[in-house]
């Protein structure tokens, strides 16, 4: 919502003391769990307010400190829904519900992105749409400040739900983020973004089982995939990366036989769900490989907020065995699995899925799920950052309609710019503002919208020739308004002028055809609006396909070229044009040898 620079910025003026008190009244009603004494820190003497208009042209009210930062906001003409800046949030962080996403995720909300479901990692419990909700980014064992706060898309529920199966869609529709324009104008910008506070059972979501709590609770889990300790590691008090392995404190505090029943649930969770379906032929395994692939991933998430501890902390070391080997040993006597000793190492010859603790177990939720998770998340944003940069060098196309004909007092009625170029997103707005604000949505079928009833709207989709419909659904009346638009085109290459013509661009047309009896050939025309020169791409083409080329006028057309190869080379020629720049989108290839159309 401020991802840009606000509109129509008013001159500040002071709140007289009474209204100062009713806002002060409106924040403590609003927010219930504040106490009275919060009201003088988050509503202190001196405050400001101040009128704004985003650049989408929404009105709105900031609310500042003496100081000058914003503390409160409302958005909407005469709206008294008083929202909390990302400053008010860091003075009390514990007063709204919370989300946390990675931090790969973070610039992107900066930059104005909804959040989505499959980047949430921990919430609060009981969310619903609509509810206002802080965004933290994750840290293991901890909640880190607010550095977003939004409006809830969905329930928590749903967030439950996208842990079963693949669940897409925001998960928050983002009002205002650290860094953006409301942000940027108080003077404490620069101020260091604060510590992670202690994560608190109560603050996320649980149910009443403890394996339906690890479910719900997308506890502490780690950015990065890590290695688990070998059993000379472990034995020895040494990590993976050579690091000595020190006690937490807070660990030494909790009881080793907690933490040797937390690593027996972990054994029976492996071997119920992952170790029985192993192929005889994957035993024996080594001992550091089977507690490190298949036990420590398996250890419950449930005891992170159970026992406030942190995953390291349900660790060998920290239970009453001490050690791997003993461990082994103590479950081969249980009957779990059966061991054989070499000089090197212990290794696991079989593991027993019969045994009666893991037939009758509780399926939990692990460590290693949701680290996985996290993984996946941070790999997903990984790749769009990869494709982001692959973009950076693309030729920028994009599809511009302007008011023509009998639009244009369509646009005049909505106070709309005649003159102005409109995005297909620019213009699916512009008619949903309309419907919305003349109410033009029909009563007995919401999908379909009243057409009739405003002639300016009935006269931008009717079709001459042909009757008005009375109504008509919604994808209808934008396919229509476009219809009658003037069509127009904007290219950007890196190093060019941006090209802004009248007219549809057409894509490049890549086709093997017959010519000269039985020789196949390839033929690229309608390159050229993409900043391709034709003797220069004759060239290339010539080297990547071994073949001969030419270039030629093509027939009818002064102004347009077109470049010969010898034989099929659709996919060489339409490769060379993606490294060239040109989006694959606006290439299209045929086969007219064979009938084939890509």
């Amino acid at each position: 919502m401020f991802k840009k620079p606000l509109a129509d910025l008013k001159t500040s003026a002071p709140l007289r003391s009474s209204d100062r008190r009713k806002l002060k009244q409106r924040v403590l009603q609003s927010y219930t769990a504040l106490q009275p004494e919060d009201g003088d820190l988050l509503v202190p003497d001196g405050l400001q307010s101040q009128k704004f208009s985003t650049h989408h042209d929404e009105p709105g009210v900031a609310y500042s400190s003496p100081e000058g930062d914003p503390l409160w906001f409302t958005i909407g003409k005469g709206s008294e829904d008083l929202i909390p800046t990302v400053y008010t949030l860091w003075k009390r962080p514990d007063r709204l519900p919370f989300l946390s996403t990675p931090a790969p995720v973070v610039p992107k909300l900066i930059n104005g992105a909804d959040l989505m479901i499959r980047g949430v990692i921990q919430h609060s419990p009981d969310l619903v749409p609509d509810q206002l909700v802080a965004v933290t980014q994750y840290h293991r064992g901890a909640i880190g400040p607010p550095i977003a706060v939004g409006r809830m898309a969905v329930s928590s529920d749903t967030l439950r739900s996208a842990e079963e199966g693949d669940v897409k869609g925001k998960a928050v529709y983002i009002l205002h983020t650290w860094k953006d324009a409301l942000w940027e104008l108080g003077p404490s910008k620069k101020t260091d973004v604060p510590a992670p506070r202690d994560l608190k059972t109560s603050e996320v979501n649980t149910e009443e089982e403890p394996a339906q709590q690890a479910a719900d609770d997308d506890g502490p889990i780690a950015s990065e995939e890590k290695t688990e300790p070998s059993v000379a590691e472990a034995e020895s008090g040494v990590n993976e990366s050579g690091d000595a392995v020190a006690v937490q404190p807070d660990a030494a505090e909790e009881s080793a036989d907690d933490v040797s029943s937390l690593l027996r649930a972990a054994l029976i969770q492996a071997i119920g769900n992952t170790l029985s379906s192993l192929p005889p032929s994957s035993f024996p395994i080594s001992a550091s490989t089977f507690w490190s692939a298949y036990v420590l991933p398996a250890r419950p998430a449930y005891a992170l907020d159970m026992y406030d501890l942190r995953g390291n902390a349900i660790d060998v070391k920290h239970s009453t065995f001490k050690s791997v080997k003993t461990f082994l040993r103590a479950s081969a006597k249980e009957g779990l699995i059966k061991l054989k000793e070499s000089k090197s190492d212990l290794m696991v010859t079989a593991v027993f899925p019969q045994h009666p603790d893991v037939d009758s177990r509780q399926p939990h939720r692990t460590i290693g799920d949701i680290e996985a998770k996290a993984k996946k998340a941070e790999d997903r944003v990984q790749k769009e950052r990869e494709e982001e940069e692959k973009r950076k060098g693309e030729t920028q196309v994009v599809e511009l309609w302007k008011p023509f004909g009998t639009t244009i007092p369509f646009f005049v009625a909505a106070g709309k710019d005649t003159s102005d170029l409109y995005t297909i997103a620019d213009v699916r707005n512009i008619v949903n503002d309309y419907i919305s604000s003349r109410n033009l949505i029909n009563t007995n079928d919401q999908q379909y919208i009243n057409i009739s009833t405003d002639q300016a709207f009935a006269n931008a989709v009717s079709v001459k020739g042909e009757e008005t419909p009375e109504f008509m659904k919604r994808d209808e009346v934008l396919r229509r308004v476009r219809a009658h638009m003037q069509t127009w085109h904007e290219i950007r290459a890196e190093g060019r002028d941006v090209v802004r013509k009248k007219g549809e661009l057409k894509p490049i047309s890549v086709v093997v055809k017959i010519r000269q009896g039985r020789k196949a050939c390839t033929l690229i025309t309608g390159f050229e609006p993409f900043g391709l020169q034709a003797d220069e791409l004759a060239e290339e083409l010539r080297k990547v396909c071994a073949s001969s080329t030419s270039v030629t006028q093509v027939q009818g057309k002064p102004n347009s070229l077109e470049v010969m190869v010898q034989g099929k080379q659709i996919k060489s020629v339409v490769d060379l044009l993606i490294t060239r720049g040109v989006p694959k989108r606006w290439i299209e290839s045929s086969d007219q040898t064979t009938g084939k159309k890509k």
